[in-house]
């Protein structure tokens, strides 16, 4: 069988390294907000081009904390991209404002930049652009949008960690970036975990006033804060795993172009454009017959994912909400979507298998 992915087999390599952390962290005395965070946070802000790193508890909150610092009122709006996953949606909400989607370019799965102009009103604040299963979106225009009508950008680098948009990474175009290194992430931890990067001095000091219950001393706060701290272990397993970041995306790059070679022309790959520098976090193709498809691929032993199944306005959860709007693009990907193994287990071997199966297909 080959699973869609094994997450002892992508961490196998990095095992005796973790076990030796484990042990430093265990008997340091010291799990919440010490060195091996600090130590995290400078790599990762050095990895990915900016000057601060700030550690949280998830992705999620690391959007939360991101929009909250802005102090928009309740109902302003930010706009998102129509197929992303819920998580980016729900930030917008638990902290007051109004998702407002707007549909993605149908070869890239990201947001559409032609069709952000339309969908902003006086009351929007904010673009929260996704860089959707690895691959960065268009930012030049989206950022020319957002210093015209005086907006804020937040990056979900959720799916991107080290993916490139001519010359530079991803998490480091915007106010903010958010970053979850949940364990199925190319930069993944053992449990949940995220992060912030940002440029701005103060924007740094008022993240990690807001992520420590507000508190800019000990027993001293400032304001009304959350508990979302990166722990000293996740961070201790992440700086390990960082240093093999490169590895595992030149890994998945290179399956990537085994499918790509491969794959017979009934199947829609993923785009590819210039300037771009794709990370594969998921490898996402499109098919008309996707749930024969994918039923096919299991009878013959070969594991598959959808990202994902239910657009975010035909969620229960949405009724009221999002509901009453048609996102035609988003609903067509959703239906055909079907994410293929690509994780830093599985070899050429197991690739070169899935395409003989998948070109048998009819």
């Amino acid at each position: 069988m080959i699973a869609y992915e094994s997450l002892q087999q992508v961490n196998k390599e990095f095992m005796d390294e973790y076990t030796e952390v484990f042990q430093r962290v265990l008997h340091g005395g010291w799990y919440i907000l010490g060195k091996e965070v600090a130590q995290f946070e400078q790599s990762f802000a050095s990895y990915c081009g900016v000057e601060h790193c700030i550690g949280v508890a998830s992705g999620l909150d690391a959007l939360v904390l991101s929009l909250r610092y802005f102090g928009f009122k309740p109902g302003d709006e930010v706009i998102v991209p129509a197929n992303t996953y819920i998580a980016s949606i729900l930030a917008i909400m638990q902290v007051g404002l109004k998702p407002v989607l707007v549909e993605p370019d149908v070869t890239t799965y990201n947001i559409d930049p032609e069709k952000i102009e339309s969908a902003i009103t006086v009351r929007t604040r904010a673009i929260l652009v996704v860089h959707l299963y690895g691959k960065m979106c268009d930012m030049d225009p989206i950022l020319l949008l957002a210093e015209q009508y005086d907006l804020k950008v937040v990056e979900d680098c959720a799916q991107a960690h080290g993916a490139i948009y001519k010359g530079q990474k991803a998490g480091s175009f915007g106010d903010f970036g958010a970053f979850s290194f949940y364990p199925t992430k190319n930069l993944g931890a053992l449990g949940d975990a995220g992060a912030i990067t940002c440029k701005d001095h103060e924007l740094n000091k008022s993240i990690r006033t807001l992520r420590n219950y507000g508190s800019s001393a000990k027993y001293v706060f400032d304001e009304v804060g959350y508990n979302s701290r990166l722990d000293e272990l996740q961070a201790a397993f992440l700086s390990v795993k960082l240093k093999y970041l490169d590895k595992i995306t030149a890994h998945k790059q290179k399956l990537a172009a085994i499918y790509r070679r491969e794959l017979k022309s009934d199947f829609i790959l993923p785009g590819v454009q210039a300037g771009f520098e794709d990370v594969y976090h998921i490898f996402a193709i499109r098919h008309a017959e996707r749930d024969r498809l994918k039923k096919y691929l299991l009878n013959n032993n070969i594991g598959t994912e959808i990202h994902y199944p239910i657009a975010p306005h035909q969620q229960k959860a949405m009724n009221g909400i999002l509901s009453g709007a048609s996102y035609p693009i988003s609903e067509e990907i959703h239906r055909t979507v079907l994410s293929l193994p690509i994780s830093y287990g599985h070899t050429e071997e197991d690739i070169n298998r899935v395409i003989e199966v998948m070109n048998k297909f009819s």
